[in-house]
């Protein structure tokens, strides 16, 4: 019995990770994540103590703040940087830039 639920969690938890990338591209993520690189390090690992890391980050909170720099909905810090970066990144962008840096460690 306590094989068959660890299996159904194993199952359930790889169904999620494949349905939250689902429609986005990581590869192509990877490739427009070079904007990104200045604050946020080669692999999503801050250069600068005060920029947060991306690698591993949340695929869905990537995609929200992402979202909210692009709308102006996210203010302070370094929000008009961010806000300029976001303003110039289509729906497909954010979606394969979050995917890109969830599945980096």
């Amino acid at each position: 019995m306590k094989n068959i639920l660890l299996t159904s969690l194993a199952l359930t938890a790889l169904t999620l990770s494949f349905t939250s990338n689902a429609g986005a591209d990581i590869a192509a993520g990877k490739a427009k994540s070079a904007m990104c690189v200045g604050c946020h390090g080669a692999k999503g690992k801050a250069l600068i103590p005060t920029y947060p890391n991306l690698a591993g980050q949340n695929q869905q909170y990537l995609v929200s703040a992402l979202k909210a720099y692009k709308s102006k909905a996210r203010n302070g810090g370094q929000a008009m940087v961010m806000q300029g970066q976001a303003s110039a990144l289509s729906e497909a962008d954010i979606n394969n830039l979050a995917a890109y840096y969830a599945s980096l460690k």
